[in-house]
């Protein structure tokens, strides 16, 4: 469901292309799984996916991302496959060169420490400081957006990550889930931190990619195609909260994986 706020980035970046989406409904969270299962299912959805003739891929997921790109690049070569990892961590070292910088995501991304690798990549002796932050996951999916609950939780995850010292001046949103709480964390965060949107930073690099490879089309767009592995109609119900637009339930085709 969270690729849908990668989704929109894109749309909004480039409304002159057209795309397919398929969320992997019947075997998530990927967050939770380990890096040999996230690249499997990643394997498998990109194959559904390159029955559309799609001529780039986008792994909007970073637990995904961080587990398989690489497999889904010797896979599907030469077509451009951009994960959201590496798109954050350049941004976060832009907005924050000096840092610290603090990143928030899942408990397999933050286990894994892509964001660290990625970061420290670009500026080697960057410190970071990083956060599981599971419930954020749910309370996107149950629209629970901003409110108490979302304060409370926000409050619990971000306080001791933001209090460590030198205060880190810039966050990463390390999973695709939540930019639809952007506004509380932001609010929890302070003015002083700088939020990174993997989104964005994603939907930038794409346009970057589909320019210089002379693929950008600037017109004739078609409709989105949306296709779930599990409840359409609930993919599409929910879908609206990170999209930010209705979904069509006659829009969404039941896939089997």
């Amino acid at each position: 469901m969270g690729g849908l706020t990668v989704m929109r980035a894109l749309k909004a970046r480039l409304p002159g292309e057209s795309f397919v989406y398929l969320g992997d409904t019947a075997r998530l969270p990927y967050g939770t799984k380990s890096a040999d299962t996230v690249t499997r299912y990643a394997v498998q959805a990109s194959a559904a996916l390159m029955q559309h003739d799609i001529k780039l891929l986008v792994v909007a997921c970073n637990t995904a991302s961080a587990a398989a790109v690489p497999a889904l690049i010797a896979t599907l070569a030469p077509l451009p496959v951009v994960g959201v990892i590496e798109p954050g961590a350049q941004a976060a070292v832009a907005a924050a060169p000096d840092g610290p910088i603090a990143v928030i995501a899942t408990e397999g991304t933050v286990k894994g420490g892509a964001y660290v690798r990625a970061i420290q990549a670009v500026a080697p002796h960057m410190p970071v400081v990083q956060q599981a932050c599971p419930l954020f996951v749910a309370l996107a999916e149950e629209g629970l957006r901003d409110g108490p609950i979302a304060e409370l939780a926000a409050q619990r995850y971000l306080n001791p990550l933001l209090a460590t010292m030198p205060r880190p001046r810039a966050l990463v949103l390390g999973c695709t889930h939540f930019p639809v709480l952007k506004d509380t964390i932001a609010q929890v965060a302070g003015a002083d931190v700088v939020l990174v949107d993997s989104a964005e930073t994603t939907a930038a690099a794409v346009e970057r990619i589909l320019q210089d490879s002379k693929l950008l089309n600037s017109q004739g767009a078609r409709p989105a195609r949306f296709l779930a592995t599990d409840a359409p109609g609930r993919f599409a119900h929910l879908g609206e909260i990170f999209l930010g637009e209705p979904i069509d339930p006659g829009a969404v085709t039941l896939v089997d994986l």
